[in-house]
């Protein structure tokens, strides 16, 4: 019953500004904002890729999955670029059909790929081409960024350093605003600022994301290779 209530019969309103529509019927999905949406959408989501890693099983294709909510990274691990695009192909045709006869939803435009490689000196790589399948052509990037981490294809992380640490000093530089023109702001307000505003970002790249996406909108939003 509580479910029947939760997912049936909802309606929605937007605002804009001074503006405030009509009310919606909202009878597809888990709805955008709602407190369990985080939690309903990988249970809803979990058979889809237990049968997905079953297929890739039999197929013997050398694929792992990491999935964090309606946010997936399928991972190739091979001396082999055409080899590992190749088996993101056929990754990429297996969970679209899976998802589509679950009548949800993959947002080609948020796919990307990322490639990590050992090799020394300059590293080339190869785009993936996943328009026989309605999808884009992806070329790689230079860096990817996931869950608030950047990474490049070394690994040195200067990248995510240099961002992080940019963003540091421009939030320092915002405080002297919230003081006024004669005293200021004391030191008392500096250290609360500084462990509620600077700090979370240096040891934690705050503000954490949040992702709450109805079910039936899904992406995978990286596909990478490790080399």
């Amino acid at each position: 019953m509580f479910f029947k209530n939760y997912l049936v019969g909802r309606k929605t309103k937007y605002l804009w500004n001074n503006f405030i529509s009509p009310l919606f019927n909202v009878n597809v999905g888990i709805g955008q904002g709602l407190a369990l949406s985080s939690i309903l959408s990988p249970l809803y989501l979990l058979p889809v890729f237990h049968f997905f890693e079953n297929c890739l099983k039999i197929l013997k294709i050398p694929v792992s999955i990491i999935s964090f909510v309606d946010n997936d990274l399928f991972i190739s691990q091979n001396k082999s670029i055409l080899h590992s695009n190749t088996n993101l192909f056929c990754c990429y045709n297996i969970i679209l059909s899976l998802l589509t006869k679950c009548s949800l939803v993959v947002e080609h435009g948020k796919t990307d790929i990322f490639y990590f490689s050992r090799s020394y000196g300059s590293f080339n790589s190869l785009p993936l081409n996943l328009s026989p399948l309605g999808g884009p052509v992806l070329p790689p990037k230079d860096t990817w960024k996931y869950l608030g981490f950047i990474f490049d294809h070394k690994l040195n992380f200067r990248n995510y350093i240099d961002f992080y640490a940019n963003k540091v000093i421009s939030t320092i530089k915002c405080m002297k605003l919230l003081g006024n023109l004669s005293r200021g702001i004391n030191l008392l307000q500096k250290r609360r600022l500084y462990r509620c505003c600077t700090l979370p970002i240096v040891l934690y790249s705050f503000p954490l994301w949040y992702y709450n996406k109805a079910p039936t909108h899904y992406h995978l939003n990286i596909l990478w290779k490790m080399q």
